[in-house]
């Protein structure tokens, strides 16, 4: 069995995008990584050279942004176009995955390899928000999806590319792995949120008001998300230390729940209820 990961960027650093850590997470199980560097206004190219892995295979493309937010498959299909491995993992530039998960997916890989009824490995997704110690299961953050595809040329990424479907419009067939997708695209500085913001509005994933593209954004009173006790990637350490909002927040639930397991463990758990976000 081989296993490719595969991802696109564009701009990483310019909207402080973890795709260095999004990488290194999987580069222990996968054969090779393949990564599509688009045309960057700096230096993108640079950075994903300098991870000196040589399982890492860059290819090159100019994107067409006339296509709107629909570019982002166009360019996932052309990196899933060169992987060579049985199954196909995919990473966006802001998704990590956790080292503790890395055996169960390769056990799921293993046990589903020559098993053809079986397209796609389906992962839960926990959408950190302001806070590394906060998440969103509201209405409209989606919470499962499928990250790891059969490398058949049957599968391919669709919209904006945050799913996959068959190319002959059957249901894809995902076994639920349990495991997470740690999505840190909105663990930002609040003047880092507006730009990224303004660039997602560009691509087409978005409509934003006058004020919204030069104000900070706001994320609010962070107490009425679920918290997250549990353990980060060990990738994305350096990135929870130095982020003083979460410092802060954390130290906040240290005290108010003292008492729970949950922290006392820093078990990985996430509700498995929609949790109404209430007006601040």
């Amino acid at each position: 069995m081989k296993i490719s990961g595969f991802t696109i960027v564009r701009n990483a650093l310019k909207y402080n995008y973890p795709v260095v850590e999004s990488i290194r997470s999987i580069l222990p199980i996968v054969d090779e990584f393949v990564v599509n560097v688009g045309d960057s206004e700096d230096k993108t190219l640079e950075l994903i050279r300098s991870i000196g892995d040589p399982k890492i295979r860059i290819i090159q493309n100019r994107w067409d942004m006339s296509m709107g937010k629909e570019v982002l498959s166009h360019q996932t299909n052309l990196a899933l176009k060169e992987c060579r491995g049985d199954w196909a993992f995919y990473l966006q530039s802001d998704e990590v995955v956790h080292e503790d998960d890395l055996p169960k997916l390769e056990c799921w890989m293993r046990r589903y390899c020559n098993d053809k009824s079986v397209d796609a490995l389906r992962f839960q997704w926990l959408h950190f928000y302001g806070s590394y110690f906060r998440y969103r299961i509201d209405s409209g953050w989606y919470q499962k999806q499928d990250r790891v595809v059969r490398n058949n040329g049957e599968i391919v990424s669709v919209g904006d590319a945050y799913a996959f479907a068959r190319r002959d419009g059957r249901p894809l067939r995902s076994p639920r792995t349990g495991c997470f997708i740690y999505h840190y695209g909105w663990v930002h500085a609040t003047d880092m949120m507006t730009q990224r913001r303004v660039n997602a509005e560009a691509i087409g994933f978005t409509t934003l008001a006058g004020e919204e593209r030069s104000d900070d954004y706001s994320f609010g009173d962070l107490s009425r998300f679920p918290a997250y006790f549990g353990t980060h990637p060990a990738v994305m350490k350096e990135r929870v230390k130095v982020h003083a909002v979460s410092q802060e927040d954390y130290e906040a639930l240290r005290r108010k729940y003292w008492w729970s397991p949950l922290r006392l463990f820093k078990i990985r758990y996430k509700t498995g209820k929609r949790v109404k976000a209430r007006i601040s």
